[in-house]
């Protein structure tokens, strides 16, 4: 029995939002079709009739997670109020953050392995940057240059803080990346 296009579309998206939470829990390299395919609900078979390849989907499933961040910096930019700066570095640097990777920020979980992989992916990486700091910029009203240094300085400190075994190490990082310019933290 043939698939309706509606159905493959969906099944399409399946696929991509789980590739997206896999991967960023395991890295590209963690996990295989097989494993992915089942997570998803579907056979080996149907991953071939909807990507040419692994590293397609690999750009297309980062895609999507960057797309994610961004959204979620917009709302958590939205409501932030006076401090948007603050604001953001005190959610993205959460406990919650902190424990799932999986649901959580695309660069932290991925940027370190995109050289690694195909032209695709850095050009995935290249377009959600590009956005991410578009939102950072226009919503605190700061130049690229400082947004490149807040987001760098909240990207860093969440893969510190999930690198190392001591929890009060891992609570500090956060804790001295958490505080405002005028605390002691940079900009």
């Amino acid at each position: 029995m043939r698939m309706s296009r509606e159905d493959a579309a969906k099944n399409r998206d399946r696929v991509v939002r789980t590739a997206s939470r896999m991967f960023r829990e395991d890295g590209y390299d963690g996990i295989g079709i097989a494993a992915l395919m089942k997570a998803a609900g579907l056979t080996n078979g149907a991953f071939y009739k909807q990507f040419d390849s692994k590293e397609a989907l690999i750009a297309e499933a980062t895609a999507f997670g960057l797309a994610e961040n961004a959204k979620a910096w917009e709302k958590v930019l939205e409501d932030a109020g006076d401090d948007p700066l603050q604001a953001l570095a005190e959610w993205y640097l959460s406990d919650i953050h902190m424990a799932h990777r999986g649901k959580g920020c695309t660069y932290a979980t991925l940027a370190s392995e995109a050289p690694r992989h195909d032209d695709d992916l850095r050009a995935a990486f290249d377009e959600g940057l590009h956005k991410s700091l578009s939102i950072l910029s226009e919503s605190a009203e700061v130049d690229q240059g400082a947004a490149i240094r807040h987001l760098s300085r909240l990207i860093g400190a969440i893969t510190l803080a999930r690198a190392v075994k001591d929890p009060a190490l891992a609570a500090t990082i956060l804790d001295a990346n958490r505080a405002s310019p005028a605390e002691g933290g940079s900009d």
